[in-house]
């Protein structure tokens, strides 16, 4: 019965948000500047010097370098778009669940919340309700994402091997991030009044969450006493598993240990954040 109504009141936020087609139009705008231009103007493989002393190097050592660094410092992507694609699509799902709380708030300033906390169904539907219809926005954000990156010039090149098993376990990656921030993201949108106090929260936890993470540059980049919040951080363990996945195809035993680890991360921080959600949710509601 939960799940019903839950599944009820996420449909009818979907339907608003299909008919308006300019709904997708920001994640669109996201995903083609930070891998076209960001991916292109800030790539650091482009940066290796051609001279040295007033002599030119030779263009094959400055191709061996370029494919030196990409093996050893980012993960033997093919081009640093490969390597910046996962991140990006994390960020683009962190900022779907930050932002999407902005039609709860909506809902209670026009009244909508007080006629479903007086209707025959639990509370917990609604939270949940508010979980599903964000789930589902962030997963064709991302799909959308993953597109692009393929089809831009110099983009996204898949490791060999790559199959149906890769991208279920790439998507399943996204698909738990976004689970997460589902769960959090509502419940905070739920203790909201206003949106105005909604992007206050949002942006004082997303942007912080995104660049101390691997979602542009890699883990060895960091200084010493930021990385271990880089390690924890869940949009590098779903980044991390991602990439795995896209990069090499088919995997090592050491690389499907390294899979195992970020997926027990994810799950871990599905828990956490679920319950962190449901809180903010029951304890919002309960004072209505």
């Amino acid at each position: 019965m939960i799940i019903g109504d839950a599944i009820a009141l996420a449909g009818r936020s979907l339907r608003k948000w299909v008919r308006n087609p300019t709904a997708i139009m920001p994640t669109l705008f996201m995903t083609i500047f930070w891998l076209v231009l960001f991916g292109s103007s800030f790539n650091p493989t482009s940066m290796i010097p051609t001279q040295f002393g007033g002599t030119s190097i030779p263009q094959a050592v400055i191709s061996q370098i370029r494919a030196s660094m990409l093996n050893q410092v980012f993960g033997g992507a093919a081009t640093y778009i490969t390597y910046l694609t996962a991140g990006i699509i994390c960020s683009v799902v962190l900022f779907e669940m930050a932002f999407g709380g902005t039609d709860v708030v909506l809902d209670r300033q026009f009244g909508l919340l007080n006629t479903l906390l007086t209707a025959p169904i639990s509370r917990s539907s609604i939270y949940l309700g508010g979980v599903f219809q964000g789930l589902t926005k962030a997963m064709s954000q991302a799909l959308i994402a993953f597109v692009i990156a393929l089809l831009i010039p110099s983009g996204l090149i898949l490791g060999r091997g790559f199959g149906l098993l890769n991208i279920l376990g790439t998507f399943a990656a996204f698909g738990l991030l976004a689970i997460a921030f589902s769960f959090l993201f509502t419940g905070i949108a739920l203790s909201m009044k206003t949106i105005d106090s909604l992007i206050a929260v949002v942006n004082f936890i997303a942007f912080p969450v995104t660049f101390v993470s691997t979602a542009l540059f890699p883990l060895s980049s960091f200084p010493s006493w930021l990385r271990p919040f880089a390690e924890v951080n869940p949009i590098t363990r779903a980044s991390d598993a991602a990439r795995i996945l896209v990069v090499n195809g088919v995997l090592s035993s050491a690389q499907l240990w390294a899979l195992a680890i970020d997926f027990g991360y994810l799950l871990a921080f599905v828990a956490i954040f679920g319950a962190i959600g449901y809180f903010l949710a029951r304890r919002s509601l309960k004072s209505e």
